[in-house]
């Protein structure tokens, strides 16, 4: 689950101008007759380079494992967190990152939240299923920013962060989140709270009761 547009491409600069002899047509046309003036042989070995070339890169990419479901999404969410620090005024380094800084990410993702959170205001608060629309806002649901965390707090220390420093793994983050989630329970209507797995009955122990070993026949009993 992307949380973030996809940054804009960059745009090229034409205020300098360029030259006629190298517009995009010129250079088709250069490259057309370039081609067609190559001799046989030359043009052989090229495409045989060519084909060897896209053999090998195809099979290389055969040959690369495919990553899961988990560590693609955990790249994505690590860019992103990246792309967001990168463009914070004024810039951040991943070392001067704090549970501050993450707290703000968080809040920042609400902007792209698909989740409708009811007001204390609107008459279906504590609604889970409204039969009609309502003004109230959308934000990122609570168990969407719990995985998000789980998965930037492992990254963290994928790529050098030490766990005692981990910004991910702050008190601050953790009550940030426990807030969320007991908000937005009470909003829609929903909870939360882990069903408690019901223990197996015990196993009845079978008690096996002593017996003493049986007494030696008297002397007499052994001679009759």
């Amino acid at each position: 689950m992307d949380f973030l547009p996809n940054p804009e491409s960059p745009r090229s600069n034409n205020s300098g101008g360029s030259s006629p002899n190298c517009s995009p047509k010129n250079l088709v046309s250069v490259a057309s007759l370039s081609s067609s003036a190559a001799p046989a042989g030359v043009a052989s070995s090229s495409s045989s380079s060519s084909s060897s070339s896209s053999t090998s890169s195809a099979a290389a990419g055969a040959a690369a494992p495919s990553l899961s479901r988990y560590e693609s999404q955990k790249r994505r969410d690590w860019n992103t967190f990246g792309q967001y620090l990168r463009n914070h005024r004024p810039p951040l380094s991943l070392s001067q990152c704090s549970s501050a800084h993450v707290l703000e990410f968080l809040r920042y993702l609400d902007q792209f939240g698909k989740t409708k959170i009811h007001s204390h205001v609107c008459p279906f608060f504590g609604h889970p299923n409204p039969p009609a629309p309502c003004p109230c806002p959308l934000r990122q649901a609570w168990g969407s920013l719990d995985a998000l965390i789980g998965r930037l707090r492992a990254a963290y220390e994928e790529n050098g962060g030490r766990p005692e420093t981990n910004p991910f793994g702050a008190r601050a983050v953790r009550l940030f989140l426990r807030e969320v989630r007991d908000v937005q329970s009470k909003a829609r209507g929903i909870s939360y709270e882990k069903k408690k797995r019901k223990k197996p009955p015990p196993l009845p122990h079978h008690h096996h009761q002593h017996q003493d070993p049986p007494l030696p026949p008297p002397p007499g009993a052994a001679t009759a």
